[in-house]
């Protein structure tokens, strides 16, 4: 069914924005903003125990089996924060990824993502030793550092933004 061109979401939110004051309002509004202020933490969370069991094994050769369970749920918990975050870009921008505001980081995600599932697909297929698996785990992991860095830039771009409208007595409407 088509929509009418006045119910379609603003593409881009305007010189130096990262939301129009509509989108802020959905974004604010939108559950899946608190999912995803809550995942964020818990993934970066377990990057840093899978981190540092990663890197355990490397030096000692003792852990691999953790360093493994902990990889698989690091990937299990991106895969989940980014099915959330397409739900959330498509009630905030009205396209479940690559809304102009976002595209860079959704560009890289993907390659986060590919990196992660690329060591699911070794790992089961057995196609790497285990050194090999956890040098792709920490390809995938400075990936994501990357990308984690992008959306904290996004973060702090966003909060730029809401006290620039505050103190220009704009507010977000009601």
């Amino acid at each position: 069914m088509a929509r009418r061109i006045a119910d379609r979401p603003t593409a881009v939110a305007g010189p130096n924005r990262l939301y129009t004051a509509e989108q802020r309002a959905r974004r604010d509004a939108s559950r899946w903003t608190l999912v995803q202020g809550i995942l964020a933490p818990v993934q970066f969370v377990v990057f840093l125990v899978s981190l540092a069991l990663v890197v355990r094994y490397l030096v000692s050769g003792f852990g691999y089996e953790a360093a493994t369970l902990s990889i698989i749920l690091k990937t299990a918990i991106l895969y989940l924060i980014m099915i959330t975050g397409a739900i959330w870009e498509k009630v905030v921008f009205g396209q479940y990824l690559f809304a102009p505001a976002f595209f860079w980081e959704d560009v890289f995600s993907f390659a986060v993502i590919g990196l992660h599932t690329a060591y699911l697909y070794a790992l089961f297929a057995d196609t790497l030793s285990p050194f090999g698996l956890m040098m792709l785990a920490l390809a995938a992991y400075a990936a994501y550092v990357i990308n984690a860095a992008q959306f904290l830039w996004k973060l702090r771009v966003a909060r730029l933004d809401m006290a620039q409208d505050e103190a220009a007595g704009r507010g977000v409407p009601a």
